[in-house]
Order: structure tokens, then sequence, then C-alpha cells
């Protein structure tokens, strides 16, 4: 599998990054977005930021060792109990406080500014095959527990209280605290708002000594916020939606510069659009920190960067779709749940894969759609299966798209061989973006269905397949799979896998989007794995993947499979 620790060093490697960048001053209008002038002033002289956090999960202490070494630290003694993230963890997770040995570490950083803060390590050890790797799974890729933390200066009760409504003042609301008797000091957390652009959706503000009597409104907020607020945000979700759409089809990230404002007057005339109108729309986007306005215009952030048509990794292409086709067919998500029908097929008279083949454009926008979620694959070709081929081994990618996941594993392994099975219009495409990428000596291409599976290859790849199609036709697809593959073949199933908690997961999204857009559903890993077993295949391990995604690993079920749980 993916080793999980070496995951756990870049994250903390580029927490001490953040760290030594950072100072008061320059950070807190990044997550307090408007404040300035004299209120920034006052919270500087009042707080200064201490310490950025994450939690992490090492094996055992030598491993902890480790990886504090790589990333430069030194922890100058033993980790100390941490009672606050002890008690959210066991809540969170529904476990034992007395089963969760949260450790805490402060090593100090050597920061730019010349100041000496810390990085905030929570550690809960998880030794291979414990039953608390499902914690670490979530939370690695949840991060709960990342936030920046400043120190408040002479705290009493009058300090403290107007820190926590300037705070408010500005989009944060209250997300919890504690008090700490093995340190004598007591933590705020606050959830900043979704506009905040520091990359950190927490603050803990960290005050010295034992102020429960002020940490008891604060908890007293956070459990009784309105309901109202949060509704009235949930139901304007449609107008981000089409804001970001819109945006994207004017082509104005692409008109924009990272470097400096330009004006609406200007932007309105290279992209075709009504000037007073556009400076509404990019408002509303800097709001969402797509966009940010100095006194020259607007300028394009690294979010907004995102959409440009020419950028490594652009999203354009989603914000196309799902501001286009998608949302028109999530009018009918009503009728989906009232009869069992694909929405999709409702408002366009055909299921989605035959409406996209029959518009060569539309079916272009899709393939690239689905390669802008490349950022899943990022790990993938580092799988052990991969990265133990043999020699001329060839990789076959069923349902490949436009060749993106089978070109980044040619391009990290040129040992390997591949295939892409795909659509006869979208093999073309692949044939070209992969020839262009360099690897058309060592690809081959196969135009046709699932029944075309090639037989022989060493490695399978089904990226983002299974969830498009009921049971009946996943089972269909597996077993094609399994007559294909040798005895020694590998499978890797790449899916979103739903949460067997029931805690947020993107997964849970696109559960709703499948079965309004092609009927089809996210899945659990267990459900997955009795799926592979009607197929005679059997899950064998599973890997987390950037985007709430899981690489599941499959072979045939044989004498030397083993099981998985």
């Amino acid at each position: 599998m993916i080793t999980a620790w070496s995951g756990d060093t870049s994250r903390l490697r580029a927490t001490v990054d953040f760290v030594k960048a950072q100072d008061t001053a320059a950070l807190l209008p990044l997550l307090l977005p408007g404040l300035d002038g004299p209120e920034l002033r006052t919270l500087v002289e009042r707080c200064d930021f201490s310490h950025a956090a994450l939690l992490v999960f090492p094996g055992d202490e030598a491993a902890l060792d480790a990886m504090l070494r790589d990333c430069g630290l030194t922890a100058d003694a033993p980790p100390r109990p941490s009672v606050v993230v002890r008690e959210r963890l066991a809540v969170r997770h529904k476990r034992g406080a007395a089963e969760l040995d949260v450790g805490l570490l402060r090593p100090a950083v050597r920061c730019l500014d010349g100041a000496r803060r810390t990085v905030e390590v929570f550690t809960l050890t998880v030794p291979p095959g414990s039953d608390l790797g499902a914690i670490a799974t979530h939370e690695r890729e949840r991060q709960h527990e990342a936030h920046v933390a400043f120190e408040v200066d002479a705290p009493d009760p009058l300090v403290l209280r107007g820190l926590c409504a300037t705070f408010a003042q500005y989009g944060a609301t209250p997300d919890g605290g504690g008090y700490n008797p093995h340190e004598n000091g007591t933590v705020f957390y606050f959830a900043t708002a979704a506009e905040a652009k520091a990359g950190y959706r927490r603050v803990e503000l960290y005050v010295p000594g034992d102020h429960r009597d002020v940490l008891t409104a604060h908890l007293d907020e956070h459990r009784g916020r309105q309901p109202a607020d949060t509704l009235l945000r949930l139901l304007t979700g449609a107008w981000t939606t089409q804001a970001l759409a819109a945006f994207a089809q004017l082509e104005v990230a692409d008109a924009m510069d990272r470097e400096r404002g330009v004006g609406v007057a200007e932007l309105a005339q290279d992209v075709g659009a009504f000037a007073p109108n556009l400076a509404t729309l990019l408002r509303y986007l800097t709001m969402l920190g797509v966009v940010s306005e100095d006194r020259d215009g607007f300028r394009l952030t690294d979010l907004g960067g995102l959409l440009r048509a020419d950028t490594e990794g652009s999203m354009r292409p989603l914000a196309l779709m799902y501001g286009g086709p998608f949302y028109e067919s999530f009018a009918g998500l009503g009728h989906t749940v009232r009869t069992g029908q694909v929405a999709f097929e409702q408002r366009f008279g055909e299921n989605h894969f035959d409406h996209f083949a029959r518009d060569p454009a539309l079916a272009e926008l899709f393939d690239r759609s689905m390669a802008a979620g490349s950022r899943m694959f990022d790990p993938l070709p580092a799988h052990p299966v991969l990265t133990s081929a043999a020699e001329g081994a060839t990789v076959v990618d069923i349902a490949g798209g436009n060749g993106e996941l089978l070109g980044r594993i040619l391009s990290a392994h040129p040992r390997l061989r591949g295939i892409l099975l795909e659509r006869p219009h979208t093999v073309e495409t692949a044939r070209r973006l992969l020839g262009a990428a360099g690897h058309s000596a060592r690809c081959g291409f196969r135009a046709g269905d699932f029944a075309d599976v090639p037989a022989g290859g060493d490695v399978y790849v089904l990226s983002r397949v299974l969830h498009d199609w009921d049971d009946d036709r996943c089972r269909e697809i597996l077993r094609h799979c399994a007559r294909a593959m040798p005895d020694t073949a590998d499978l890797l199933v790449v899916e979103r896998v739903l949460p067997a908690d029931g805690s947020a997961s993107l997964a849970t999204a696109w559960d709703l989007h499948m079965m309004c857009n092609v009927g089809g559903r996210e899945r659990r890993a267990d459900h997955y794995a009795r799926l592979f077993a009607d197929a005679g295949l059997t899950l064998v391990g599973r890997a987390p993947l950037p985007l709430d995604g899981s690489v599941l690993h499959v072979r045939r079920t044989g004498p030397d499979t083993g099981s998985w749980s």
C-alpha cells in the first residue's frame, strides 16, 4: 500500500515551511478578510502568531522520531497529553477517550522574520494492523485538527471577550475549545469564513491560565448558533456554482493577471461583458477568494487561476460541466428521488453517455472534465503494484478516457507498456495526447466496450468507472476483467469510497450526483468487496488518494489471495 507515514511527513514539512514564512500582521488579514486599520493593529498588539498544528499517526516512537528528523525538527521533551484533541477525536469517532493516547509536541522553528515559533504536533500512535487505522485515514483526509494559533498577551476577561467579538465580526465562528490542566492553558477554536485565504479553516486563540468562565460563553455560542443563517448559506450554493460557471464561460480568468489588478472596464471589453454586471460578479467571487480587489482593479488568485484554460491542472472544464448539463439535470433531483428514474434522462431524453457521444464538443468537454480531477491520481504511480512490476509489464487502462492516468503511469515508469481501452471517438483523442507526451512507442489502443478487455495484462486499472453503474452492470464489468486477467495479474480500482461511519466526505456528495445524472452510485468498501467476490475477485488492500479518493487493490480469488476487512 502507499505509505501513509510518508504522507504525514510531507504534511509536517509543509506546516514547517508555512510557520517559517508567516508573521502576525500578514497572517491575520488572510484568516479574517476585511480586517484592517485600527482593529488589525489592536489584534497584533494583543496576540502573536505562535504556531501551526497538525495531527500525525506514527506507527511507533521510532517512526515519530524519524518524521521529526526528516522535517528538521527536534523535540526537547517527550509528548505531553493533549486533552482537547483527545476529547474531540473521541466525540468525532465515537470512541472512549481512554482508548486514545494523544500526545503533544511543540518543536521550535526559526522563522524568516527572526522570530522563534513552534509547530504543534499532535500524535496518535497507530501500529500496523491497529483498529485505530480508520481514525487515521479519516483524519488525514479531513484535516480536522490542522489549525493556526495565536497566543494572547496579558489576558484578562475583557480582552478575551473583545478578541472573540472581533473574530466574529470578520466571519470567524466558534468551533469548540477546552482547558488543558497539564499545561494550565485555555484554547478557543474558531472556524474561519469561506473566503479566508490562508489555507487553514481553523484558528486557535491560546491563553495561558484557566479562563473557563469566558470559555463557557464561547462554547455556548458554538452550540447555539442560529440554524437559519446556516440554512440560508446552504440555499445559495446554486448561485456559487453558476457564478463560477459564468466566470469560466466568459474566460475572465484568462483575461486577468495574478501580479497586478485589472480594471473592470478593461476586463469587460476583453471578454465582451456588460461592465456593471461583471463588477457585481467579481465582487461575489472576491468573497469566495477566486479573485481579489485592490485600487488598480481585480487580480486573479491562485484559486481562480485553476479556472484559466491554459493552466496546468485547469478545472475550467469541471466548472463548465457542473454549471451546464449536470446543473440542468439536478433540477430534476426530486423526480429521481420520487420515481427512481435518472434526472439526466428525463431532462435530455437519453442517458448521458449517449447524449455526450452524439455531440463531439460536449464529449470533449466531458473527457476534459474527467481529466481535470487528475490530482486524485498523483500518488497512484507510486503504488507498490506498479513500482514492483517487471520490465516490460503491461498496464491495461479500462475506459481510460483521454489517457491522463495512463500517461502519468507511463511517465513514472519508462520500463512499462500500456494499453488503453475506450470508445472509438475517445480513443483517437487519447492516441493524440499520449503521442504528444512521447508514449506512442509503448502504448497500444483498443476501441471497444467492457467486453473487449484485453487478455494477458499484468496490471489492470478501472478508474472512476464502477460508480457509473448499478450492481448488476458492475458485476458484469468485473467478470470481463476477471476473465481477461492472468492468475498473477493485479487490478487497481480508483473510486471515492463512502465512509463507514457516515462522516463528511466528497464521496457522499458524488453519490447524489451519480444517482441524479447517470443512475450510478458510490459504495462503501465492504460493498465493493462483495461485488469483487461475485466476480471471482478478492479485495486485498486499500489506500487513500487525494480528493477523498481511494485505490482498491484487487486480485483473482485463489488460495494465496488472503482477505481484506
